[in-house]
């Protein structure tokens, strides 16, 4: 798959996300184990994945799309919602690993391209769309 050196920001409208989620710090090594038992306890497969960033807490959530059947208690975990809203997306092609080095400094051009817009009270949002292919969603003022 071919990389997107500099990926286009489009302006755009989302829904409220139901999710199931585990909490971490803002840590590579403590997101990867959250991954791995994410996976382990609801499996991945078919499941539409993200991650949100709280900065006002230095807070991550890794979470999964809920589907109508889950109970979080079963899984231990928690459940809750993405925000909806208008987000500045960026979409970030290329394979791993090297596409997930780009999340820091996307998220900081998107912030540079907000100014002075963006919203907060929302946690920055990334969809992993599939293999290779990560949507970023900075939250930016209604």
């Amino acid at each position: 798959m071919a990389d997107d050196a500099r990926p286009t920001a489009d302006l755009i409208e989302r829904d409220e996300v139901p999710v199931l989620f585990l909490r971490v710090r803002d840590d590579v090594d403590e997101m990867s184990r959250a991954w791995e038992r994410l996976e382990a306890v609801v499996g991945l497969r078919g499941r539409k994945l993200y991650r949100a960033f709280d900065a006002r807490t230095l807070e991550y959530r890794v979470c999964v799309l809920a589907k109508e059947r889950d109970d979080p208690t079963v899984f231990g975990l928690e459940s809750g919602t993405l925000p909806g809203g208008r987000y500045l997306r960026a979409r970030l092609r290329g394979e791993p690993p090297e596409v997930y080095e780009r999340i820091g400094p996307t998220f900081e051009a998107l912030e540079r391209a907000a100014r002075p817009g963006s919203d907060a009270t929302r946690p920055n949002i990334e969809h992993y769309r599939r293999r290779g292919e990560i949507d970023l969603l900075l939250p930016v003022a209604e």
